[in-house]
């Protein structure tokens, strides 16, 4: 649902529908080996898509791009990468990234190099939402994201944020 400020406020059952698919999705193309949520937002998801997949192997990295939760907080010039190590060793493995929302793209971008890096042979991406207001890649978001729950324009709320004091 969307409010008139423009934010989209996603509700559990909805967070549900998406995972659903997403995981649908991704089992029609083989389960990966590793999870990696990018964290905070994308733990969730990911360990929900990992129960769906039933697969045990699940890491975290944190990956931030803005300067903190505020409704349309400011971007940080990078995405900055927080204890990169805590992917462990990739080498040669087949890993799924996920997180709640793509907005630039560049925070997703910045945690494939990081698979890439740790040797990952194969790295896809899943997000709940792309914001097709903020996406800022040379390809469409369709292109760029592996799998994606659903696209919207705006700010978006996600359940487990509990407030609009800290919105994401």
């Amino acid at each position: 649902m969307t409010d008139e400020r423009g934010v989209t406020h996603l509700t559990w059952p909805r967070i549900e529908e998406l995972v659903n698919r997403i995981a649908e999705e991704i089992g029609d193309d083989g389960a990966p080996q590793i999870l990696v949520a990018v964290l905070r937002g994308g733990g969730i998801p990911a360990v929900w898509i990992s129960h769906k997949l039933r697969l045990r192997d699940v890491r975290g990295v944190e990956v931030t791009h803005t300067a903190d939760d505020s409704t349309n907080a400011a971007k940080t010039p990078q995405p900055v990468a927080v204890n990169a190590a805590s992917l462990g060793d990739l080498t040669g493995r087949d890993v799924l990234i996920v997180d709640d929302v793509a907005g630039t793209g560049h925070t997703l971008a910045a945690a494939v190099k990081l698979a890439a890096d740790a040797g990952a042979s194969r790295v896809r991406t899943a997000v709940c939402v792309v914001n097709e207001d903020n996406w800022t890649g040379r390809l469409p978001a369709e292109a760029t994201v592996t799998y994606i729950g659903t696209t919207t324009r705006g700010w978006v709320v996600f359940p487990w944020e509990g407030n609009d004091e800290h919105e994401h």
